[in-house]
């Protein structure tokens, strides 16, 4: 076994062990999307009583990306809609196979030269950063695309995203655009247990979209925020959040 593939499988193994860990830790079962769904909805509900959130409605995105087709219906069969996807080739296969009504979100870095493949089989994109791609999406997109702007609050450099700094202007500059419809920010927290400072980010994301919300920009009307992932989504929800990105304790 060379060096390289020894360090390969080592990150795997750790990857997965953070998986198994989140999973225990937050009680979920891997064998029944429904039962873990039932977790989560009440998980969602006791959040939003904790943030006076009781009639705000949570749109729950099951992240398929590292599982079956058999399993992403399996999702579809529990009443979720919302499916999302993080590399063309995985979006295409699922959606060809699937054949039942799904919205379909775009959730990760999506490449300026992959954009034709993807633009017009998705209704959301979780990954506009960048005006080389709102260029590309311009040229690509048969008809309007829901964005979120992606925010790298943290400043983390393995994050994608733009600064809190740059977030405005780039927004700004999107007005040319007619088939970009910038609906929310979105973001990641940092993977740690520091419950502090996951809020502290997601609560500045919810700050950056106020500011985006009082400048009435037609085009960006910017009522969404897409935060939380399975370890932190009830504080996401305890700070705003709208979409939250489920993977690994609601599918798996």
């Amino acid at each position: 076994m060379s060096h390289n593939t020894a360090i390969s499988l080592k990150n795997r193994e750790l990857i997965d062990k953070m998986k198994e860990t989140i999973v225990v830790k937050m009680g979920y079962s891997m064998a029944s999307i429904r039962e873990n769904l039932e977790i989560i909805q009440q998980r969602i509900e006791e959040a939003k009583t904790r943030a006076n959130r009781k009639n705000d409605h949570i749109k729950i995105i099951a992240v398929t990306k590292q599982v079956s087709v058999e399993r992403a219906k399996e999702a579809l069969d529990a009443g979720i809609v919302h499916l999302g996807e993080n590399r063309p080739e995985g979006l295409l296969s699922k959606k060809e196979a699937i054949q039942e009504k799904a919205i379909w979100h775009y959730i990760g870095t999506l490449q300026t030269r992959k954009v034709k493949k993807v633009i017009n089989e998705i209704v959301y994109l979780h990954s506009l950063d960048r005006l080389s791609l709102a260029e590309e999406i311009e040229k690509r997109a048969e008809q309007p695309v829901k964005c979120f702007v992606q925010v790298n609050v943290s400043g983390e450099e393995s994050k994608h995203g733009l600064s809190k700094e740059e977030t405005i202007p780039f927004i700004q500059a999107l007005e040319k655009f007619s088939k970009i419809q910038v609906v929310g920010l979105m973001t990641m927290a940092p993977y740690t247990d520091d419950k502090e400072t996951i809020r502290k980010v997601f609560r500045e994301l919810k700050e950056l979209q106020q500011e985006v919300v009082n400048l009435n920009l037609p085009y960006a009307p910017c009522q969404e925020l897409s935060m939380g992932m399975s370890n932190d989504y009830e504080i996401a929800i305890e700070e705003g959040a709208t979409f939250i990105r489920i993977g690994t304790a609601l599918v798996g």
